[in-house]
């Protein structure tokens, strides 16, 4: 077992300790299959799940549920308009859904992050897709009486959905290292704007299908339900570290208080997180209100009529959606690539690949209201290369965090910077945005132009913080090597601690011990047992005197000297 600890610092394991899962029984992790008949009667069905429980296979299934995820998360917005004219709320009324999403989303963001360092991750992701999908599900049949039922609805989604953003880039983060890990996680991050988009098309489309904007919201629990059946069968749950070459070497619970600690002196983690809220705040204002605001400009423009009725026009949503697919695509190729390109450079090319899409991403952003006035073609293009410049940070901010941040905090980290980025970010853009568009057009309700150009001012806000969030990734490129050396340093003094080198004497010794006492059959071979045993008593007797000096652990030497 681990040796527990008074301080802050991990103790080595052996690859034999256990981790406590959720079901109550004790498991070292990920086992393979040391049956050596696999194909005995009922174990057929058993040996074919080990050999596609590949890593491959994992990060593909883990990436179509994040997918779904942000698919499920969009297609509200997708439908917004007509939730609009269904319930008859305000654009900020309307804003309040995102942000009671997002609100129950980053506050069960840190709890699903404790868990996740601690328990079986794979169980509480796959609890939570099944959650989300029961509650969308039911949502759709929610009647327009009840708005704050369909508000709070929403909010039970966030948390079903934090539990699967929190853990599951751990789980990748367990499976590959290096530039196979950057390759997964972008992979697996291109799920953001791929979903989005997605979420976007599935309500359009369903609506226009099904004659009814419910429709929308009864699509997305079945292939949710569907994907956490795959992750019950096919996602392994990997050794906390393990692609580190630490695996079984780490303990798995770690004070939650010296966690939070350690994170808070973390400066790469803390700029990166101050960072990923400013991307938050942008996305979750324009994946908002972007497709509303197209439409009020083709309204001014006279190329479409006001929509008074439902179902309300679908164009903008789909074309929006379709824009955010590649976009997003585009941004984590490009992404991956430039960051692999510059790291040939210099070692800090993570976060200044970041921050300069993002000083790049605010240019673009600032253009869409200028063009938005006079041409629709124009805004879109405005939209399509900064939305992609925006999307090149996504899994270049992750692959951040696992390169400063040791494995066992991994979950917690990722929670954290979750609440963080959610906190400061969307949380509260659409509603806040929603209610600075009110605030202007408040003296110009009936306005058709009015409502078009307070939204667009509201939007301005976005640009402004989007270089700010590019400041933050300059400071995150100045701490970024002294945090990532940090990382691996714990890493390797954790993979080596002399507890570990003292318990294998130990046992070394009581079994040369116990063969000294005994008759051997040769003379020679009992000789040359007890002299191993005594060349190496002393050097051991040395150092167990320079493990109990130590500052570092006083139990641990308390615990040793004990055994010997």
């Amino acid at each position: 077992m681990c040796v527990e600890s008074a301080g802050c610092e991990i103790e080595g394991c052996s690859s034999s300790d256990e981790v406590q899962t959720l079901s109550g029984s004790l498991s070292p992790g990920l086992k393979s299959n040391s049956d050596p008949h696999p194909y005995k009667t009922g174990q057929k069905f058993r040996a074919a799940l080990l050999r596609c429980r590949s890593p491959v296979a994992a990060a593909g299934i883990l990436s179509i549920g994040n997918v779904l995820n942000y698919m499920d998360r969009y297609t509200v917005a997708g439908v917004l308009l007509d939730i609009q004219q269904h319930f008859g709320v305000s654009d900020s009324g309307a804003g309040l859904l995102q942000t009671v999403f997002i609100c129950s989303f980053m506050v069960a963001a840190p709890i699903f992050g404790y868990l996740g360092d601690r328990f079986n991750r794979k169980v509480i992701l796959g609890c939570g897709i099944f959650f989300w999908s029961a509650v969308t599900l039911s949502s759709s049949f929610i009647t327009k009486e009840y708005y704050w039922l369909f508000v709070l609805s929403r909010g039970l989604v966030g948390i079903g959905e934090s539990s699967y953003s929190s853990i599951s880039p751990t789980i990748i983060g367990d499976l590959f290292t290096n530039n196979t890990r950057t390759m997964m996680l972008s992979v697996f991050y291109f799920a953001i704007p791929l979903g989005s988009g997605l979420g976007y098309i599935l309500g359009s489309s369903a609506k226009h299908a099904a004659g009814d904007w419910h429709w929308a919201l009864r699509v997305s629990p079945v292939l949710g339900m569907t994907a956490g059946t795959l992750i019950f069968l096919f996602v392994p749950e990997p050794k906390r570290g393990s692609a580190d070459q630490l695996g079984g070497r780490l303990k798995a619970r770690t004070p939650w208080i010296c966690d939070m600690r350690a994170l808070a002196k973390n400066r790469s983690y803390v700029f990166s997180s101050l960072a990923s809220a400013a991307v938050s705040f942008a996305t979750g204002a324009f994946g908002m209100w972007i497709p509303l605001y197209l439409f009020r400009a083709q309204v001014v423009q006279k190329s479409v009529v006001p929509c008074d009725q439902e179902p309300c026009s679908i164009k903008d949503s789909l074309i929006f959606g379709v824009i955010t697919c590649v976009t997003g695509f585009l941004g984590v190729i490009i992404g991956a690539a430039a960051t692999r390109l510059c790291r040939l450079k210099t070692e800090r090319a993570d976060p200044l690949v970041c921050a300069v899409s993002m000083l790049g991403s605010a240019i673009f952003i600032c253009l869409i209201f200028v063009a938005a006035k006079k041409s629709i073609v124009g805004a879109y293009i405005c939209i399509f290369i900064g939305e992609t410049l925006l999307f090149l940070n996504w899994a270049i901010t992750a692959d951040i965090l696992m390169y400063v941040v040791i494995p066992t905090r991994r979950a917690t980290a990722v929670a954290l910077q979750s609440f963080t980025s959610h906190a400061l970010g969307d949380a509260g853009s659409p509603y806040l945005i929603g209610l600075i568009s009110d605030a202007i057009q408040q003296s110009y309700t009936e306005s058709i132009l009015w409502q078009f150009l307070s939204l667009g001012y509201a939007l301005m806000l976005c640009p402004f913080v989007i270089v700010l969030g590019g400041m933050f990734f300059l400071a995150t490129a100045l701490f970024f090597l002294d945090d990532r050396d940090k990382a691996e340093k714990h890493n390797r003094l954790t993979a080596t601690t002399p507890v570990q080198t003292w318990e294998r004497r130990r046992r070394e010794h009581a079994v040369l011990r116990c063969m000294c006492r005994q008759p051997a059959t040769s003379f020679h071979t009992a000789d040359s047992l007890c002299s191993h045993l005594r060349a190496t008593a002393s050097e051991d007797n040395a150092a167990l005197g320079s493990l109990q000096a130590s500052p570092q652990g006083p139990g641990q030497s308390t615990e040793v000297a004990g055994a010997w």
